[in-house]
């Protein structure tokens, strides 16, 4: 059985270093992994998407719409944009965050309102964490990335005994400075 992960958010929240720990972990717990990135206009605060899938054998890493089981939100107005690729009975983990794109600072748009229960009316499993204040109270509202990959790990149940050292994969994927503070992140997730 294949697995499908949709991570997005906003260009600057980690996206694509959570997919690349994720990725990993699960490399190290054996499966066949296949990850692609979209960065769109990154650079300037616009969307980043990674897909990962892993199972015994995956042939593409691509997720259509209806087929993530699991969708990682780091921003949630992007939950809203990206939801039809979440498959029916998937899973949702969104950040309680907001980035303002262009036109909302321009006063060009609106931020769409009440988004959080919009998305808990449309997805029965919708895990909502302030993933962002998480990190800011550990020292860095950098690591809300890893906050928000401690609770897929423990929302994909691939936190047991049999599995990788998550801790020590996410100590080897940032710089020796911020090892602390990202392990701590980490352990927040799982337990957030």
């Amino acid at each position: 059985m294949v697995r499908s992960v949709l991570l997005v958010g906003v260009g600057g929240q980690g996206t694509i270093l959570t997919s690349k720990v994720l990725a990993g972990g699960l490399i190290k717990l054996g499966y066949d992994v296949k990850v692609s990135e979209i960065h769109g206009m990154s650079q300037r605060g616009g969307s980043v998407t990674t897909q990962v899938r892993y199972g015994e054998r995956v042939h593409s890493p691509s997720i259509g719409k209806g087929e993530a089981d699991v969708l990682v939100a780091f921003e949630k107005a992007e939950a809203l944009r990206w939801l039809p690729w979440l498959k029916q009975g998937g899973t949702l983990i969104v950040n309680d965050y907001e980035i303002y794109p262009l036109p909302v600072l321009t006063g060009a748009e609106q931020y769409p309102a009440g988004v959080i229960s919009q998305l808990q009316t449309a997805v029965k499993r919708t895990i909502v964490l302030n993933a962002a204040q998480i990190a800011a109270d550990l020292g860095s509202i950098k690591a809300q990335n890893i906050v928000l990959l401690g609770a897929l790990i423990k929302a994909l149940g691939l936190d047991g005994k049999d599995g990788p050292d998550w801790l020590e994969i996410v100590r080897d994927n940032v710089p020796a400075g911020l090892r602390e503070l990202n392990t701590k992140a980490f352990t927040a997730g799982m337990n957030a």
